[in-house]
């Protein structure tokens, strides 16, 4: 058997000569070079993490001197559960890419960088979920940091595109100093830099503020409101293969951050739950009333992910409840549900990812206004577009309804234990994530109808056409393994069970989840049933029919007979009614004169509208608003003279002599 250390050195050595490989190859050679550094990347990885599903945990060590000593790599279930959704979404994002980057073929240079990025950015998220020392999980940190915005800014002459890279570095900074503040206060308690110093401080001290620190911290990185903002910014201005990485596996390694700081608490279970469980349907909420009304196919697709890190907050939230209130099936539905879904998501995510970056290929834009019927150009684009807003609204017979069963039990199963508040609490829990459920298949009806449907709004510069094989492919091994996850959820249960067994010993483990799987697939088969009796009706109807005259007519025609494309719905009017019920959190921006009450013969008017993000248009446009103004009083400093300079040089100098003769400075 090949040992852990050997195939871990082999992961970050495919890395470096995969780099020099990328430098040096001709242009249409560097994807490919990178696929397959990806895919050993992912081979040497996963053989540990397999492994450790099986409970086999590894454990190595580096050692790196005498301050930082001994540094921890261990690959226990929890770390390989993220390993392998890691590997799997960067090896479909890699040969994905080949295809989506092809027309850059003339810019070597460009390609060379992120492709040697993306490699570099794939072992990053990897190394992450490995490494059980403070410092040393920082560095893996940034440097996933900074490789993913490098990533983001591919095309970095755009100056939005800028502005969203430096926006998401900004915020990914925040996150570090937070997490640093947390693991210099665990050293200084505990005077060591081992992740198993966690036990020793939780054991000893509060757990709450600790915890709320990592929570901010990595949330940020996941997406939980009110520290979402760079998510919306980010995602659009990616590639779209870049973005289905980003949705589908970075902003879980917040999720993974959390999970792993729930490994080590003690106490205080109950009330970090309810904190979590409000949070998380707060964010699932709001997520999902953006996603409805932008027109932006890759905004909405990132208000989408922050709704669903909503949905993994509940069962985090959940399972907490299920410790604090010692109930063995709480625990596993609140965990087992937000562990599943972390899988679902990086999968129907990156899936529609791909499907959007597809049709931005073919029509160069990304507002939905300007689409309609890319059902007849791009059937399959279409076909795996619809099966990934199947998924994500949660409906049978795909993944999406199978994390989301497990959530639901897990908030009935809730209402069962704690008192009136934590009740109470669950109960609208219930509704929230109920109304999340509804508003996704709003925004996914809207958004495949305007883009898929009708007949097209806008004269393209390009016929659109089907993407090549190279982009489908990875999108039908996608949905192969979600159809796996929908009609085998045994095996994906039991393998979460063995994590929770594994990495979470404070209460005894449920102790079977047949009942739960088989439930799932008797309503996914009873669901292919119904769709089977609809196909038979369907069959019959049209033999009846067959022979009958038929006409066709302009889609929304309405009995017109003149029908022009500006007759059909679009993504405005079809999410309006929400927008305007919920004007108070959605704000829109318009440019427009309303119809006056006596205006008979209007005259032709421009309507021109876009929505904000609250938080970032009430706090943080505020907040470096303030700190712009406040700075503007030193603009003085930085005057752009040379004898300015040399003055300030020489007032340091003698500063220092003054301090260093009167002791101060030694």
């Amino acid at each position: 058997m090949i040992s852990t250390e050997l195939l871990l050195n082999l992961s970050w050595a495919t890395a470096l000569i995969a780099i020099v490989f990328i430098v040096l190859v001709k242009p249409n050679s560097k994807a490919y070079i990178a696929a397959l550094a990806s895919v050993i990347t992912a081979l040497s990885t996963s053989i540990p993490a397999l492994q450790a599903l099986g409970g086999a945990t590894s454990s190595v060590s580096i050692f790196a001197g005498s301050f930082l000593g001994s540094i921890p790599i261990k690959i226990d279930g929890l770390s390989a559960w993220f390993i392998l959704i890691i590997n799997f979404t960067s090896v479909t994002g890699a040969f994905y890419g080949i295809g989506y980057l092809r027309s850059y073929q003339n810019n070597s240079a460009k390609l060379s960088l992120h492709w040697s990025l993306y490699v570099v950015f794939q072992l990053s998220m990897v190394w992450v979920c490995m490494l059980q020392h403070s410092f040393a999980f920082l560095v893996a940190w940034e440097i996933m940091s900074l490789s993913s915005m490098l990533l983001v800014i591919f095309d970095g002459h755009k100056p939005k595109t800028l502005k969203a890279g430096l926006n998401y570095l900004v915020q990914m900074h925040i996150s570090v100093i937070l997490l640093t503040i947390g693991f210099i206060w665990v050293y200084a308690t505990t005077g060591s830099f081992s992740f198993d110093a966690f036990s020793t401080f939780f054991a000893n001290n509060n757990n709450i503020w600790l915890f709320l620190i990592f929570f901010v911290g990595f949330g940020i990185k996941a997406g939980f409101i009110p520290v979402h903002s760079w998510l919306p910014h980010a995602h659009p201005a990616a590639p779209s293969h870049v973005s289905g990485v980003m949705s589908g596996v970075i902003v879980k390694l917040g999720i993974y951050g959390i999970f792993r700081v729930i490994t080590f608490l003690e106490s205080d279970f109950l009330m970090l739950g309810e904190i979590i469980l409000s949070v998380s349907v707060l964010t699932g909420l709001y997520g999902i009333l953006n996603a409805a009304v932008h027109r932006d196919f890759k905004r909405m697709l990132a208000y989408c992910t922050i709704e669903n890190i909503g949905i993994i907050g509940i069962g985090i939230g959940l399972g907490l409840i299920g410790i604090g209130n010692n109930s063995p099936l709480l625990f596993f539905l609140g965990f087992s549900g937000a562990l599943l879904h972390v899988l679902n998501h990086s999968l129907f995510k990156s899936l529609l990812f791909y499907s959007a970056g597809s049709v931005y290929q073919q029509t160069h834009t990304r507002d939905m206004e300007k689409l309609g019927g890319l059902i007849k150009q791009m059937p399959k684009t279409a076909i795996l577009f619809l099966i990934g807003a199947i998924a994500i609204g949660g409906m049978p017979p795909f993944n999406g309804f199978v994390s989301e069963f497990i959530l639901y039990n897990g908030l009935i199963e809730a209402l069962k234990t704690g008192d009136i508040t934590q009740t109470s609490l669950v109960i609208l829990s219930f509704a929230g994530l109920s109304l999340i459920g509804g508003l996704s298949i709003l925004t996914f009806s809207k958004t495949f109808g305007v883009v898929f449907l009708g007949s097209p709004r806008k004269k393209l510069h390009t016929v659109p056409q089907e993407v090549s094989k190279i982009m489908l492919f990875p999108q039908y091994i996608i949905v192969a393994v979600m159809l796996l996850v929908a009609f085998f959820p045994r095996f994906f249960l039991n393998s979460i069970q063995c994590i929770l067994q594994d990495g979470l010993k404070n209460i005894a483990i449920f102790s079977s989840v047949a009942s739960y799987s088989d439930n799932i697939v008797a309503v996914n088969y009873y669901f292919i049933l119904l769709l089977v009796v609809v196909g038979i009706i369907w069959g019959i109807r049209s033999l009846m029919v067959k022979n009958r005259e038929q006409q066709t007519e302009g889609t929304w025609g309405c009995s017109y007979v003149a029908p022009n494309s500006k007759m059909q719905y679009t993504g405005k009017s079809f999410s309006k009614p929400l927008g305007k019920v919920f004007s108070f959190l959605l704000i829109e921006e318009k440019k427009y004169a309303e119809l006056s009450d006596g205006e008979i013969f209007p005259k032709k008017r421009k309507y021109v509208s876009h929505y904000k993000d609250f938080f970032e248009y009430y706090i943080f446009n505020f907040v470096t608003q303030r700190i712009v103004f406040s700075a503007n009083y030193f603009k003085f400093i930085q005057n752009g003279r040379m004898q300015s300079y040399v003055l300030y040089g020489i007032l340091f100098v003698v500063l220092i002599v003054v301090l260093t003769g009167l002791n101060v400075l030694k």
